[in-house]
């Protein structure tokens, strides 16, 4: 008598069917989610991943860009691109108008990462969001592998890692009184290697500074900054022109990029299979700040 054939879910089937749970309990269980959508690689994937929660419906909630001002021109192309192509509606909160207004000032050092986090906060209680969905990863920084699936924000949007929700079996506690929201990262058990083999899976386009390409730099510190408009050189410093790519895309001011030949996507796998810093510890300058800088921005509500 011949055997049942095995049956065997791949490990990248496995996390994709966790996500898409997610994403339905959320559909499920709120009545105004949103999806934060900067044009990144990871928010790349969860609209994705949106699309087949939902399908053949259309992703049954918009998308929200925190704009800083600070952006990679090729990023904002791919996110206005993306969005027209799903036929998505795109909120933008804009970190300038939130300046112009008075209602934010802006620091010294030119940086906007912190500031945005109040133009957020605004905008959740202007549209009245109850759960945000977040592409953040635990693998990425130890503030994020303190959050659960579903992080509790309360009626100020702050983050108290002492006061979230068991997850026990998978299942997620929504209930949230008028004021309070969900962050919910249903990327959470994902890690960067496994983001970039899904988008080889999936064939996804992406912001083509993902992939090495000539850009002037300067280096700060050991890290790469582009050139910009918004990252001029100081005295004394100088330029030159170096093969870079970005593994996260975050504003110009503070985003560095890494050294690399990665120009297609089978080499950018291999690339990450090999590094042993992860991205935000390779390439963010706003996480330098101090040891807690992240998890200080979290709590008062950031992403």
């Amino acid at each position: 008598m011949s055997q049942p054939a095995a049956y065997r879910v791949s490990h990248l089937d496995a996390l994709e069917a966790e996500s898409i749970f997610v994403m339905r309990e959320v559909m499920a269980e709120f009545e105004r989610p949103v999806l934060l959508f900067s044009g990144g690689k990871d928010s790349i994937v969860m609209l994705r991943l949106a699309e087949k929660a939902f399908a053949p419906a259309r992703i049954p909630f918009p998308v929200m860009h925190v704009d800083t001002g600070h952006n990679f021109p090729e990023v904002l192309a791919f996110r206005d691109r993306r969005v027209a192509e799903l036929g998505v509606q795109l909120t933008v909160a804009s970190v300038q108008e939130a300046i112009d207004a008075g209602m934010v000032h802006e620091t010294p050092d030119g940086m906007r990462n912190r500031i945005q986090t109040p133009v957020l906060l605004a905008a959740v209680e202007k549209y009245r969001f109850d759960a945000l969905f977040g592409g953040a990863r635990r693998d990425e920084e130890k503030a994020r592998a303190k959050e659960r699936v579903f992080s509790f924000r309360d009626d100020f949007g702050q983050w108290d890692p002492k006061n979230q929700r068991p997850e026990l079996w998978s299942l997620y506690n929504g209930r949230v009184h008028p004021g309070e929201s969900i962050r919910v990262f249903p990327l959470s058990n994902w890690t960067e290697l496994d983001i970039w083999h899904y988008i080889a899976r999936e064939k996804l386009d992406l912001p083509e500074i993902y992939y090495a390409h000539d850009r002037e730099v300067v280096d700060r510190g050991g890290m790469l900054y582009a050139i910009n408009e918004f990252l001029p050189l100081r005295d004394g410093e100088q330029s030159f022109v170096e093969q870079v790519r970005y593994r996260t895309v975050g504003d110009a001011s503070c985003t560095a990029a890494v050294r690399s030949d990665a120009d297609v996507i089978e080499k950018v796998i291999d690339e990450v299979a090999a590094t042993r810093i992860t991205e935000r510890g390779a390439t963010r300058g706003d996480d330098k700040v101090s040891e807690a800088a992240m998890e200080d921005r979290k709590r008062e509500g950031y992403f």
